[in-house]
């Protein structure tokens, strides 16, 4: 199986858009992310799901994304839609599926073999579409590491805090503590396995202070980047996962004690 195009590309910032959405579909480029959650599960209603499908595939197929990551969260395997957003979503080639409702190694085995069978029938490279796997349960959460191990194809794993805390029968907050074993077993789970980790969305879009200071938490933990529900709140999540100022003298200070040490290093 080949590497998929998003293992070399870590994100900070991952903005969701409504798949039913055609005028926010065609400004992915230019929202400022560094990557975009296409999405056919939450923000869809069940009479919609089949034309949110299509306009996805459409823009996918049509659209150009730039630089941009194209990350379609289908629905999960517990539903109906679930192979039907495979079949068409595969085919128009995004980087990566976001799998929601991970409760087991068992729910990414089938997405990868369904995907490796519709990658060779389109002629596209095996292994090329990543899957992210969403944890949104305390199942999940206590199989993180089987399903962290699951699947070569996986590039990420993320955590839906609010359905999580929803599974756990507790209020999700804005300061996000109650999930903090959750988040801390994620983000170990991932760098175990060599995956991104991704933080849950904030759902304050007018509190940017919070953000920034969820966003922060984020960056401690050890997480790759966050996810966001509204343009807005790109920069202040690039701004937290953004290096310090001493980071950046260190970095520079080692190129320079290599390049003395006459290795080849990248100009700065």
């Amino acid at each position: 199986m080949t590497v998929s195009r998003m293992k070399s590309r870590p994100r900070r910032s991952l903005l969701y858009i409504p798949g039913n959405n055609p005028g926010m579909l065609q400004n992915c480029a230019i929202y400022g992310s560094d990557g975009v959650l296409l999405d056919l599960e939450d923000s869809i209603s069940i009479s919609e799901k089949d034309a949110a499908r299509t306009l996805v595939r459409h823009a996918l197929l049509a659209l150009d994304f730039g630089s941009v990551e194209k990350v379609v969260r289908i629905n999960g395997r517990d539903t109906p839609y679930f192979e039907a957003d495979l079949a068409q979503i595969i085919p128009a080639w995004p980087d990566a599926i976001r799998l929601p409702k991970v409760d087991s190694a068992q729910d990414v085995l089938e997405a990868d073999h369904i995907i490796s069978a519709l990658e060779a029938k389109a002629g596209i490279p095996q292994g090329s579409v990543g899957i992210q796997a969403m944890l949104e349960t305390a199942r999940a959460i206590v199989q993180v590491n089987e399903i962290a191990a699951a699947s070569p194809r996986l590039v990420g794993l993320t955590l839906g805090g609010q359905d999580l805390a929803a599974d756990l029968g507790i209020k999700a907050t804005k300061e996000g503590l109650e999930l903090l074993y959750a988040k801390s077993a994620v983000v170990i789970a991932a760098k175990a396995f060599g995956l991104e980790a991704f933080d849950t969305v904030f759902t304050d879009v007018a509190d940017l202070a919070g953000l920034a200071q969820a966003s922060a938490v984020s960056v401690s933990l050890g997480f790759s980047g966050k996810a966001a529900i509204h343009p807005s709140q790109i920069p202040v999540i690039h701004a937290a996962f953004a290096p310090s100022s001493k980071e950046i003298e260190k970095a520079v200070r080692i190129l320079e004690l290599a390049r003395l040490a006459g290795l080849e290093v990248p100009e700065l």
